[in-house]
């Protein structure tokens, strides 16, 4: 498409600053409704651990705790194969926890279908994730850990859906899911 077509259709638009102002606070107040109402989804026999409750384990006592495939990827920052994790597919109301140490990091209320074949979220319960720069595949990628147990998930990119654009890219072997009111 041309460049002046483009903008004749774009200036023939009826959208208004004050119609985009209102579409962006909905997404706003949608999303801190999801941040701030996780618990909701806990299941009542479940206590939350406290994020500041650091976990630390030897290497054997993670290769124990953690099948070769949750070790590799939580501990030494792997990856699982594209479309192999049932979590991709998990569709019920509930909270996913750390797999290291059952922190909670996702309410099913901020998952969606990404379609690349890994649990995908648009955002994180707050305080649950540090992030840093990787450069293993050249260009730069944010990666996330806990922050409980230092437990590799994934990487964040910018190509999720509204209200973050964020797709949260995360392994479902460092997950684990807890179905709401069980």
């Amino acid at each position: 498409m041309q460049r002046r077509n483009f903008l004749r259709a774009a200036l023939a638009l009826p959208i208004t600053m004050t119609a985009l102002r209102s579409v962006a606070a909905s997404a706003a107040s949608t999303l801190e409704s999801v941040r701030a109402n996780w618990r909701t989804l806990m299941p009542k026999s479940f206590t939350a651990p406290s994020p500041t409750d650091v976990v630390t384990l030897s290497e054997d006592a993670w290769r124990e705790k953690l099948s070769a495939l949750e070790y590799d990827v939580l501990r030494k920052e792997g990856t699982e194969r594209a479309g192999t994790s049932a979590l991709d597919g998990e569709k019920r109301p509930g909270i996913f926890v750390c797999r290291g140490c059952e922190l909670p990091v996702f309410s099913s209320a901020m998952k969606y279908d990404s379609g690349t074949g890994w649990p995908s979220f648009y955002t994180a319960i707050p305080g649950s994730f540090a992030t840093k720069r990787d450069f293993k595949l050249v260009w730069p990628r944010t990666e996330y850990h806990c922050v409980r147990c230092g437990g590799h998930h994934g990487h964040i990119f910018n190509d999720g859906p509204e209200p973050t654009g964020e797709r949260w890219c995360n392994n479902g072997a460092a997950l684990k899911f807890l179905p709401a009111g069980e």
